[in-house]
């Protein structure tokens, strides 16, 4: 007997003049035996990279089940694409096969071997096809968009190289739309040209959106780094407390190491891209004339507190009515740590100790407490505290172990100390090998920031104590040093 709940169902969907059979079956059309079947053999066939005998099955399903399966549109993409590369002259290959070429015998190092030989025709035909794949994708799975764009939009820049084609429109809004949809979902190489786009276009006429632009894109840029340090964390201590990993968790930690150095080196990039743009003459006045109407708007005062901040504009008096607007707006751990920075600026330190304080014990994540230690930390450098600055940087490596931006941060107090504490030349020198030390430990910590630590211990390593001086001073390579003053640390001699 059937239930009320069901007779009810069914009286509404003959209301309606739908059939409860095609209800049920509009996943996959009106041949759902035929559709499941041809969903299995085309997907097997594709996972083969046997595009011909996936082509028809395939064809079938999009034709008359496209809502049956997402695999329909990530294997159409697959293998129009694949077609696309084999139509420019690439075959498709297994890494270290060897391919006998006119000439010689070579061995492949990457997915395919390029032969070089284009048949535009062919190639813009299956161009048609991949784009035809993306926007019924589009259509019927109108989620994960963001990654969907994107990879449509590397689709466009392989064209447009391959073709000699002039696609920056084309790609410009596809890259516009993955933003839109979910920044995260974006290559870190597509949120670099991103914002370049952006910035060309609209640095002069239309600063502000650049501003937004960067904001939005670094916070989704946060939270990749965030996340993968988190797990590349918990991989080390795992390491740490002696414990091996698995095959598994290896190949996991050697992908977050290669996520967070490309990260790092996109965070680089937007930052060098914005320097030119955000100048204190330029984001005074920008501020100014629009704080009246954002006085209660918190994600306006945050990124307009936080740029200028970055970019030390703290001195105009509009600083710290944006900052005290922020604290009133929304008293939180990050308003109350830019507030005490405008105390200490004020002389009022103990006030500014006590609302330091206040934001740490507001906040429970330990990699939030870690930004607002490494914050008060900056402000301890700018305030020419050496050893409370680094107290702070290693208080905020203690909440997040790969914070490799405090151990640069210490690498550069010492750095900045070695004429103080330093009595003699190898004593000065050696002050440069400890701060190299911390280099080497940020990027060991933190692979996000390997090429700025790599320029540090460079430059350091530069001014280290060099084998004559080492030689004459009667010492001995590789023996230990102590370094007084308020570092009081052990480097060795190099």
């Amino acid at each position: 007997m059937k239930s009320a709940k069901t007779v009810l169902i069914m009286v509404m969907l003959f209301l309606t003049g739908v059939s409860f059979t095609g209800y049920a079956q509009d996943k996959y059309g009106s041949e759902p035996d035929k559709c499941k079947t041809n969903l299995s053999l085309f997907h097997e066939a594709v996972k083969m990279a046997n595009y011909d005998a996936a082509y028809e099955p395939w064809k079938w399903c999009i034709e008359n089940c496209p809502t049956a399966s997402k695999i329909i549109f990530s294997d159409g993409i697959k293998m129009a694409e694949a077609k696309y590369d084999m139509a420019a002259g690439k075959i498709p290959v297994k890494k270290g096969e060897k391919i006998q070429t006119n000439d010689h015998i070579v061995k492949v190092e990457k997915s395919y071997f390029d032969l070089a030989k284009l048949n535009k025709q062919q190639m813009a035909e299956h161009a048609i096809e991949v784009i035809y794949v993306y926007n019924l994708r589009v259509k019927h799975f109108p989620e994960n968009l963001g990654k969907v764009y994107s990879d449509w939009a590397n689709f466009l820049f392989k064209r447009a190289v391959l073709e000699d084609l002039i696609l920056k429109e084309e790609i410009f809004d596809k890259l516009g739309k993955s933003f839109n949809a979910d920044p995260t979902g974006m290559s870190v190489k597509n949120l670099g040209k991103y914002f370049e786009t952006v910035t060309e276009i609209e640095k002069d006429v239309n600063p502000q959106r650049v501003f937004d632009t960067y904001d939005d894109i670094t916070e989704a840029v946060g939270l990749k780094m965030d996340k993968y340090s988190r797990e590349l964390d918990a991989l080390n201590a795992k390491v740490a407390s002696g414990s091996q990993l698995s095959a598994k968790e290896k190949k996991k930690k050697r992908a977050r190491e290669v996520n967070l150095r490309a990260l790092g080196q996109v965070e680089g990039y937007l930052d060098n891209t914005l320097t030119e743009v955000a100048t204190c003459d330029r984001l005074i006045p920008l501020y100014k004339d629009n704080f009246d109407k954002n006085k209660n708007n918190v994600t306006w005062l945050k990124r307009a507190v936080s740029r200028l901040n970055q970019k030390e504009c703290t001195d105009n008096p509009i600083y710290p009515e944006m900052v005290e607007a922020y604290v009133n707006a929304a008293p939180s751990s990050d308003a109350f740590v830019f507030y005490a920075g405008i105390l200490m600026d004020q002389g009022e330190s103990n006030k500014a100790i006590e609302y330091f304080n206040k934001a740490i014990d507001l906040e429970a994540d330990n990699y939030k407490k870690a930004k607002y230690y490494y914050r008060v930390a900056l402000i301890m450098k700018k305030k020419g505290s050496r050893s409370e600055s680094r107290r702070y940087a290693r208080l905020a490596i203690k909440e997040r172990p790969s914070m490799g931006s405090a151990y640069l941060l210490i690498s550069n107090l010492y750095a900045s100390s070695a004429n103080t504490c330093g009595t003699d030349e190898i004593s000065k020198r050696m002050v440069y090998v400890a701060a190299a030390d911390k280099a080497r430990q940020a990027k060991s910590a933190d692979p996000g920031i390997t090429s700025t630590a790599n320029k540090y211990i460079k430059s350091y390593m530069a001014s280290a104590p060099s084998k004559k001086l080492v030689f004459t001073e009667g010492l001995e390579s590789g023996s230990p040093h102590k370094i007084g003053c308020w570092i009081n640390e052990t480097a060795r001699i190099p």
